[in-house]
């Protein structure tokens, strides 16, 4: 039966349906969705109101026995179940829904495995629609500069680029560059990047702070210091920004067991730009507002 239901699934290309997946991640030992995953569903809910669950993947951390772990990723199956069932997303009849224990290739950081995997369909004609919607250049809107002046730009001046291949090619080479690097180094990652005016990383740009992360649990004797950098303000003494920024990326590290000894940050405000302060576009904005790192010491 399982085979026929795979089976199945392949050919859904051919009649017209396109198969995709969403990743919902939760904190320690709960069955709801995390705040950071509400945020990423509710703009889900809006854009796939035509879509179809076909299988959800429920998983846990390493922590307690296989079987305490699968009714907790039971639990969390169930409550994205309701959840879709709630906000009238169609569930197909012959849904599959597995819970793993422990008998799945865990990830070294723990918050990566507390997740439901929610497998989906969208008609081949709506994915074409929305796709299309989301190429339209946006109206120039008049925002807020990171100094706190008025700036009429696209906000999507930056979207039609493919962040997510530039973050996954600089995520596989990433570990590479710090093994080749001396203290002293300045590594510069390029993708994570920060939303306009705030501290908050960009979505496309957490599969690069988990690289970072490995980066340093791979690595026990590595001492970095994190670099927060911004756009748009022509005053380099302004440097606020750039500082929570880098203590962003800290706390990120500090959160998922890195010894904070290891660790400093600084803020650099708009001192060191890689464009041109102001920039032409939203992707040298985009660039701008950064990450560096400094290699303290390796041994």
């Amino acid at each position: 039966m399982q085979k026929l239901f795979i089976f199945c699934l392949l050919l859904l290309p051919f009649f017209g349906f396109s198969q995709k997946k969403l990743e919902v991640f939760f904190d320690f030992n709960k069955d709801v969705p995390n705040s950071d995953s509400q945020i990423k569903i509710d703009k889900w809910l809006t854009e796939n109101k035509n879509a179809e669950i076909v299988k959800l993947a429920g998983y846990c951390d390493s922590v307690d026995n296989s079987e305490y772990n699968k009714d907790l990723a039971m639990r969390r199956i169930n409550s994205m179940l309701s959840l879709f069932k709630n906000n009238k997303i169609s569930i197909a009849e012959k849904i599959e829904l597995k819970p793993f224990g422990k008998d799945f290739n865990y990830s070294k950081i723990q918050s990566d495995n507390r997740k439901v995997e929610v497998f989906y369909t969208i008609p081949k004609e709506q994915e074409v629609i929305h796709n299309e919607k989301q190429t339209l250049p946006n109206k120039p809107d008049e925002v807020k500069k990171e100094d706190g002046t008025a700036k009429t730009y696209k906000e999507n001046d930056f979207e039609s680029e493919n962040r997510e291949a530039l973050v996954l090619e600089e995520k596989a080479t990433l570990a590479a560059k710090f093994k080749k690097a001396r203290e002293g180094d300045i590594i510069r990652i390029n993708n994570i990047n920060f939303y306009f005016n705030s501290e908050k990383v960009m979505e496309q740009s957490i599969p690069l702070l988990n690289e970072l992360l490995k980066i340093m649990l791979d690595n026990p004797k590595l001492r970095i210091e994190i670099h927060g950098h911004i756009c748009c303000n022509p005053n380099p003494n302004d440097t606020k920004l750039s500082y929570r920024r880098a203590l962003a990326v800290l706390k990120y590290l500090t959160g998922h067991s890195i010894e904070i000894g290891r660790l400093a940050f600084k803020g650099f405000g708009s001192s060191d730009p890689i464009y041109k302060v102001p920039e032409r576009n939203e992707k040298e904005r985009i660039a701008n507002r950064r990450v560096e790192i400094l290699i303290v010491s390796k041994k």
